[in-house]
């Protein structure tokens, strides 16, 4: 799935020379986080972000979560403006990079959102990390009642087929399947997402097969081996 396909369209921006109390007031009426800063012609310059915007504002005019206070600046308050305070040295995706993509460099890079742009380094969009897990709802069809099943195989041709199989056999619909490193790397986990809530039956035809059913509660994805 392509970052266009995820991605917000209809961006909320702002202007170079707007100053921070628009930035403020347009993250709180549209309740975003982020503003990517363009010139007229959509080019992108910058971004802002709510923690920029608490580094260059009093504190007391943030409303605290849950709480409608907060003070309220009057019309004609001035401040920094946009250009002083944005992040200018931007990490950015293209349309056509995949999710996964999107996923590997917001957690590389530690930010929230990511600027969509074009070869002219124009605004298409912006995804974020609530953009990505909405995708991989849908990807992984989790979106629907089911149960998940983490299922301990051989790394070896052919294991995967035969789960899948035996699924089959009983009449279940897959919503996703997923195939995990493990700690021995002679081995990999498969996680499969059942659409049904009666796994008995396949539980015990999976066991009779050889194969170990491990619970997916109980899977640390920080205790597996790091590759250099």
């Amino acid at each position: 799935m392509f970052v266009n396909r995820s991605m917000t369209k209809e961006v909320i921006t702002i202007r170079l020379n707007s100053d921070v109390f628009s930035a403020l007031d347009l993250m709180l009426k549209h309740h975003i986080r982020h503003l990517p800063v363009i010139r007229k012609d959509g080019y992108l310059v910058g971004i802002i972000t709510d923690r920029d915007l608490r580094s260059a504002i009093p504190h007391a005019f943030f409303k605290a979560d849950g709480d409608e206070g907060g003070e309220k600046h009057q019309t004609g308050d001035s401040g920094p403006i946009i250009e002083s305070i944005m992040t200018t040295d931007l990490i950015k995706i293209s349309p056509l990079d995949t999710i996964q993509d999107a996923l590997l460099l917001i957690q590389r890079s530690n930010v929230g959102a990511l600027p969509v742009v074009d070869e002219q380094n124009k605004l298409q969009g912006i995804i974020s990390v609530r953009d990505l897990l909405r995708a991989f709802i849908n990807v992984l069809g989790i979106g629907e009642p089911g149960t998940l099943l983490c299922i301990l195989v051989e790394e070896k041709v052919g294991q995967l087929k035969k789960i899948v199989d035996a699924i089959t056999e009983e009449g279940i619909s897959l919503g996703s399947v997923l195939v995990a490193r493990y700690w021995d790397e002679k081995k990999r986990a498969v996680f499969c997402y059942l659409l049904t809530l009666n796994v008995r039956a396949i539980k015990e035809k999976l066991a009779d097969l050889d194969f170990i059913l491990l619970d997916p509660m109980e899977w640390y994805m920080d205790q597996l081996p790091t590759r250099e």
